[in-house]
């Protein structure tokens, strides 16, 4: 008795037996194409996964051709990309700013103190500080986030502020 003919590769089965059939001679016409540096074998492994994700719309007998177009496509969008990326590293890059040496490391200078500050802090404050100044939520928002009071929030960002204060301005 034969089997039915599927019009589709959905079956788990098939697949793998089309993956073992044709996926190291897809791999070895991509290499031999393109060469190792845009990596052939993750193309083959998209190729695969776009099969399988449109495994409903191709047939059995229409699969390879799938495959093969897929993968050259998927490596011919990667040389085009790097393309792009080699044209744009070839333009001139700005290396000069208007800042003065001094003034640049008068700011490094001052961002490790101000890491350095904020590692002081209690969590608790170092918690509630960030989230206000640079999430920007509000202290009824972190009271919620936190499961807290108002207050409390309040009471732990004067707190940070202080601290901090302290300890920029004294070092």
């Amino acid at each position: 008795m034969s089997q039915p003919i599927q019009n589709h590769i959905c079956e788990e089965q098939l697949f793998e037996r089309l993956y073992k059939k044709h996926s190291k001679n897809l791999h070895d016409f991509l290499y031999y194409k393109f060469g190792e540096n845009l990596n052939p074998q993750d193309k083959v492994q998209e190729a695969f996964i776009k099969l399988w994700q449109n495994c409903s719309k191709v047939s059995p007998d229409k699969a390879k051709s799938f495959l093969f177009t897929t993968a050259n496509n998927l490596m011919l969008n990667a040389v085009a990309h790097k393309k792009v990326v080699l044209k744009y590293q070839k333009l001139p890059q700005k290396h000069s700013t208007n800042e003065s040496p001094e003034f640049v490391m008068q700011e490094k200078e001052y961002h490790q103190k101000l890491q350095n500050a904020l590692a002081n802090l209690t969590e608790a404050q170092r918690v509630a500080f960030l989230m206000n100044r640079v999430e920007g939520k509000r202290f009824k928002e972190i009271a919620e986030l936190l499961d807290i009071s108002t207050k409390a929030v309040e009471k732990r960002i004067y707190g940070a502020l202080k601290k901090l204060r302290k300890d920029i301005d004294g070092l």
